[in-house]
């Protein structure tokens, strides 16, 4: 009888870490949040999308309003297409601008959708015209590196 005891304690352990395990891999593929809800799909082109991926937050004044559905590329405008499905509960005015933000200095990057001022709004298969595209970490530093090597040019005469 002990024995049995032993047993099914053991197999409750084993299924717990194997859930763990389980949860681990959706957090680590960001997985964890896919619904299976109704949702509206808009799309909006950018010239870089940094580290922008699959699931990623589209965020409206800091509140998840979806996740990017898919991420395509362009061949003849050589742009990224991405793909937003949206919370029908949330609705955004036809001339709202999509920008790609960082949480924090190095975080993940997400979707930020700025609200515009049209009286109608996006509806199934709307695309975004007005978009921003990520501020890729190498590009500002360059930036820095030849605006300061400029300076010191000029300040040298």
């Amino acid at each position: 009888m002990h024995r049995k005891s032993i047993d099914v304690w053991v197999g409750l352990f084993v299924l717990l870490g194997a859930l763990s395990l389980l949860f681990l891999a959706l957090k680590a593929g960001n997985m964890s949040t896919i619904s299976f809800s109704k949702t509206y799909s808009i799309t909006g082109k950018f010239d870089n999308i940094g580290g922008l991926k699959q699931q990623s937050a589209v965020k409206s004044a800091g509140v998840v309003v979806g996740r990017v559905g898919d991420i395509a590329f362009d061949d003849k405008t050589f742009q990224a297409i991405v793909r937003l499905d949206l919370n029908p509960a949330y609705k955004f005015p036809k001339d709202s601008s999509l920008k790609i933000l960082t949480s924090g200095l190095l975080g993940e990057q997400y979707i930020g959708i700025e609200a515009g001022g049209d009286t109608n709004n996006l509806v199934e298969g709307d695309r975004i015209t007005r978009t921003q595209s990520a501020a890729v970490l190498e590009d500002l530093i360059n930036q820095f590196i030849y605006s300061k090597a400029a300076e010191g040019k000029d300040g040298g005469k």
